[in-house]
């Protein structure tokens, strides 16, 4: 739970540097830490899947889970729906910046499959990383919107910790098998990858589409125990 805190609070302190700095923040100074931390998202992801990937004995499975996550998010329109609901959202100035930035916050990889690695191995790395660039990110949206901005970092705690305490009770019940963490943490390390190229701006993979690709291990393995295969 400590990334959890970890990472509201950086937003915390990022939305009041923000608020005080206002519009001072260099830009430069902005993209060089956008870069950080999209070489360092990138870096998480590889690392993610080459680990896992020696221990996967389903080798297709994050093939399969990727390719219809994709197209279900896509038909879904995850991205486009978000798009729309921020759009709708903006009777104010501080409105507006606040349901961009939950949603930043909130709707991305490294804030789902992070409180799971913290809750079932203890490893909060993929949390502080996400801290960190929320750190830049609520600076940011802090300078721009005012300090209102920080409310976002309830939304966070919320949210990460349901994830991080649903996680930890199933694998305190043993109801979380560790194939199964193999197989979501290469279909995590994929989404890191897929979000370190969006932030460096190299390429936009709707990776926010592909989110339902997470499921696909998980009702893979729910299908096998109720099938006996």
């Amino acid at each position: 739970m400590i990334g959890t805190i970890v990472n509201t609070a950086c937003i915390l302190i990022g939305s009041f540097a923000g608020s005080f700095l206002q519009k001072k923040l260099d830009t430069r100074l902005q993209n060089a830490l956008y870069n950080a931390m999209g070489l360092v998202t990138l870096a998480l992801g590889a690392n993610m899947c080459v680990v896992n990937f020696a221990k996967s004995t389903l080798p297709v499975l994050f093939i399969v889970s990727i390719a219809l996550g994709a197209v279900v998010g896509m038909k879904l329109d995850i991205a486009g729906r978000i798009d729309r609901y921020a759009a709708r959202h903006d009777a104010s100035k501080l409105a507006q910046g606040l349901t961009a930035s939950c949603l930043l916050y909130c709707i991305g990889t490294l804030s789902i499959v992070g409180p799971v690695l913290s809750a079932v191995y203890g490893n909060n790395t993929y949390l502080y990383t996400n801290a960190t660039l929320d750190l830049v990110t609520s600076t940011i949206f802090g300078a721009t919107y005012g300090v209102g901005i920080a409310w976002g970092a309830l939304v966070l705690f919320c949210w990460q910790g349901s994830i991080w305490l649903v996680a930890y009770l199933l694998h305190s019940g043993n109801f979380i098998p560790e194939a199964l963490m193999v197989e979501v943490s290469i279909v995590g390390g994929l989404l890191l990858l897929s979000s370190g190229l969006v932030i460096l701006n190299i390429k936009d993979c709707k990776t926010i589409n592909m989110l339902p690709a997470l499921l696909g291990p998980v009702i893979f393995f729910l299908l096998k125990d109720w099938l006996g295969f």
